[in-house]
């Protein structure tokens, strides 16, 4: 007499995601903007090195060093060469900032996870395109307009026959439906115009 056993496997309780409306938005890594000041800095600093090491071997200080001291104790600090320089200096350190402390990838909108572990973002003019293609099949709508932003999509619908407001609660139901559907982490509040197209001539 042969006996079955049969084993139970339990499987571990799913991590529960985060709650919609709390991602952050992705950061852009920059590869283009810190590689060029990491080279400006390295070259700088690597002639100023060696033109102090030169000075402590007894050797004399190189010509634009020399030129550069000799020019900045000539220069009153009113002149306009001067406040042109310390203004770009000063514009490109306000955009070196900037790109520090922002997060960048404006054109990808966070996605609400379905895991813990996988983040998910949208290309903004993929989900403009995917609200248009949604709104184009309302019937009576000719011509769909839609701009995303980050907290506000924009759309403007042409309806060629079919009451105003007929087809203004078919596209408001529609496109709501649709956001829903992107699964972003922030939806944008709807903003929705339907108008009639322009007399010709």
């Amino acid at each position: 007499m042969s006996t079955e056993q049969t084993q139970v496997i339990e499987k571990p309780p799913e991590a529960a995601p985060p709650p919609a409306g709390h991602e952050a938005r992705f950061w852009s890594p920059r590869r283009a903007p810190a590689a060029l000041v990491a080279v400006l800095l390295l070259v700088t600093a690597a002639a100023f090195l060696y033109d102090i090491a030169a000075v402590r071997a007894h050797h004399p200080a190189m010509h634009w060093r020399r030129e550069l001291a000799r020019q900045l104790a000539r220069q009153p600090l009113d002149d306009i060469w001067v406040l042109v320089g310390a203004g770009l200096v000063a514009a490109l350190g306000a955009w070196l900032l900037t790109l520090a402390v922002t997060p960048g990838l404006r054109d990808v909108l966070p996605m609400r996870r379905s895991h813990p572990d996988v983040r998910a973002g949208l290309r903004r003019d993929a989900a403009a395109m995917a609200l248009r293609d949604r709104a184009m099949e309302i019937s009576g709508v000719r011509r769909v307009r839609v701009r995303l932003r980050r907290s506000r999509v924009h759309v403007l619908a042409v309806s060629h026959f079919r009451e105003l407001d007929e087809v203004r609660a078919d596209l408001d139901a529609a496109l709501a439906d649709a956001l829903h559907g992107l699964g972003l982490a922030h939806p944008p509040r709807l903003t929705l115009h339907v108008v009639r197209p322009g007399r010709k001539g």
